[in-house]
């Protein structure tokens, strides 16, 4: 039996992130309680932006993971339709929901940063749209789950958009170096090193991880919430065929 086949039995799975769930989750509470106290009370205040540069320590870290969690939903989703793994879809669906809270905080938080930095809550510039369209997307997907009563059916036509819609990661990424937009470039992951200076950088990387965590955490609690239900699905089924 090859690795991938005893990381893929449900039973396992469930046992081992019942160990492992409580200690990220602790983690995550700790890296979260940290970052935040930092970014509220210790790092400086910009010296354009003012307090409002704030804002950047809850919008930047729900980008980057509005963008992660769905390069990992993709991802499952090649998993379940290449090589059919019990699991994938099952990690797939449950990302879903998060991601797409991750962009809609992102959505939210950064139209709060727009309106006192370009006068207005929105402008339809490629960054902006492009994440929009990453939220339909999530959206889309978790209505197919929800629409479709047969889980294989519904997983191979959730997976197929998952993939498809992936398109829109990079688009996303690089949409202000080939188009001409008000959002700034990148300012963390670039050639050249971080322009942002360490006393803000730091605090930044730190809620940035804490929100890694934490997606983890309620990732491995929804996988084995979804494992539960679809066990009692089976028990229904096989009660009325008996």
């Amino acid at each position: 039996m090859s690795s991938m086949q005893r990381f893929a039995n449900p039973t396992r799975f469930m046992a081992l992130s019942g160990v492992v769930l409580p200690w990220v989750a602790g983690v995550a509470v700790v890296l979260l309680g940290i970052g935040l106290y930092w970014s509220l009370f210790i790092a400086p205040a910009d010296y354009q932006q003012g307090e409002t540069v704030r804002i950047m320590f809850i919008h930047v870290p729900a980008a980057w993971n509005a963008l992660f969690v769905y390069t990992f939903m993709a991802a499952a989703s090649c998993v379940a339709l290449i090589w059919r793994h019990p699991l994938a879809d099952v990690a797939a669906k449950t990302a879903a929901p998060i991601g797409a809270s991750f962009t809609f905080l992102a959505l939210v938080t950064g139209s709060l940063w727009g309106k006192p930095m370009w006068g207005t809550w929105w402008v339809w510039d490629a960054r902006l749209t492009s994440v929009l369209v990453l939220l339909l997307l999530y959206l889309a997907y978790m209505a197919i789950w929800r629409a479709i009563d047969e889980p294989s059916k519904a997983g191979r036509i959730a997976a197929i958009l998952a993939i498809a819609g992936f398109i829109n990661v990079p688009i996303i990424k690089f949409s202000v170096d080939w188009w001409n937009t008000l959002h700034q470039p990148a300012s963390v992951f670039r050639a050249g090193g971080p322009a942002i200076h360490p006393s803000m950088l730091w605090p930044l990387l730190i809620m940035a991880a804490g929100y890694t965590v934490l997606f983890l955490a309620m990732h491995l609690s929804a996988m084995r919430a979804e494992i539960l239900r679809r066990r009692i699905r089976s028990m229904q089924i096989a009660r009325l065929e008996g």
